[in-house]
């Protein structure tokens, strides 16, 4: 009768060295994955852009543009669904959020909303790539008020719109943008908090995998866990994907129509609706930073008051069309009315008091 050898201590099995092996082809497909959303991320913009030229279409031309926005703008926000709720995903799975929740519940809503709107200031996302990160924060279970002021925070104190407001109106103008944008973020989230939201959020961000997947208490292996965010990102992008083709759509649809003629008119020194013309009006427009403070130096340049430039520069990029359609798929009616009501009320509190100061 034989009998199998007793490991030899300080020696590893064949399943030990198998689970290493398989260990490495997990990081290693990881790694090639990382690569390849990296170039497609890098080469979106460029590949429309060429894709122009090897037409021979007029980018200038309204309808080439339109549909060149379709097309960059859709490509990005879903590589940002996949790449972001991918990572959100092991992240996950891979931590204890019980534990991340807990420290930041005994902390108070004070830091937990300071630091809502510092991950949303470093983050150069607009309304609608902000998104993905929101959902992954209300699956890992962070308070719905700390997200939502994440969510405000994220397009609304954009980098990019700060360094060019510094350039055109000057820095101290910037430095009162990016305090005012905190505010709008941080007073929101603290009216927020004091209600009961949970129950206008869709169940589909709550019942995910990787939430059934550390039920219990269970350590998931590597494999577990990519299978998990794989599976969570699969899901949740079959779950949107309409809602960003539409959102996006109509974005594309009025991308680059500004009538200043109709803003400096409606909008004028002389009207005393005009920041809330202004902020009603930089609604449609789905423009990011980059692509709204121009146009509001054009309209200041030509008698515009500076509280309703920067009503018009703050509505134009926390809120949207397409963010709302977007939003209503993880969001009840009752809270995106409510989240779209507090941003446009701290936008218009904003204009009116930088035209008292100004």
């Amino acid at each position: 009768m034989s009998t199998s050898p007793a490991p030899v201590a300080g020696r590893s099995g064949p399943d030990d060295l198998a689970g290493v092996r398989e260990h490495r082809r997990f990081v290693a497909a990881l790694a090639l994955a990382a690569v390849a959303w990296v170039a497609l991320w890098m080469s979106n913009e460029w590949f429309w852009d060429a894709a122009v030229g090897w037409l021979g279409l007029d980018l200038a031309d309204r309808a080439v543009g339109a549909v060149h926005f379709f097309l960059y703008d859709t490509v990005k926000i879903v590589l940002l669904l996949v790449g972001l709720m991918f990572v959100v995903g092991m992240l996950r799975a891979s931590l204890d959020l019980d534990r991340a929740r807990d420290w930041l519940e005994g902390r108070g809503l004070f830091v937990g909303l300071t630091l809502a709107i510092v991950l949303g200031v470093v983050t150069p996302f607009c309304s609608c790539s902000s998104i993905p990160l929101f959902i992954g924060f209300v699956a890992a279970g962070i308070p719905l008020s700390v997200t939502l002021t994440f969510l405000i925070a994220s397009p609304l104190v954009s980098e990019i719109a700060a360094i060019m407001i510094g350039e055109m109106f000057g820095w101290h103008i910037a430095a009162a943008y990016v305090a005012a944008g905190a505010g709008i973020a941080f007073v929101a989230g603290w009216v927020l908090s004091r209600l009961r939201l949970e129950k206008w959020v869709d169940q589909v961000v709550y019942t995910t995998r990787v939430a059934a997947l550390r039920a219990d208490g269970h350590v998931p292996t590597l494999r577990e866990r990519i299978d998990a965010a794989l599976g969570e990102s699969r899901d949740i992008l079959r779950d949107v994907w309409i809602w960003v083709i539409v959102g996006v759509g109509i974005g594309a649809a009025i991308h680059g129509w500004v009538p200043e003629d109709f803003f400096l008119r409606w909008a004028g020194p002389d009207n005393p609706l005009a920041v809330l013309v202004a902020t009603l009006a930089g609604v449609p427009l789905y423009v990011n930073g980059a692509g709204v403070v121009p146009i509001a130096e054009a309209l200041w340049t030509k008698g515009m008051s500076l509280g309703t430039v920067m009503a018009f520069i703050m509505s134009s990029i926390a809120l949207s069309v397409p963010q709302a359609i977007m939003l209503r798929r993880v969001m009840k009616p009752p809270l995106l009315a409510l989240f779209f009501g507090v941003v446009t009320v701290g936008v218009l509190a904003i204009g009116l008091l930088f035209n008292l100061v100004a």
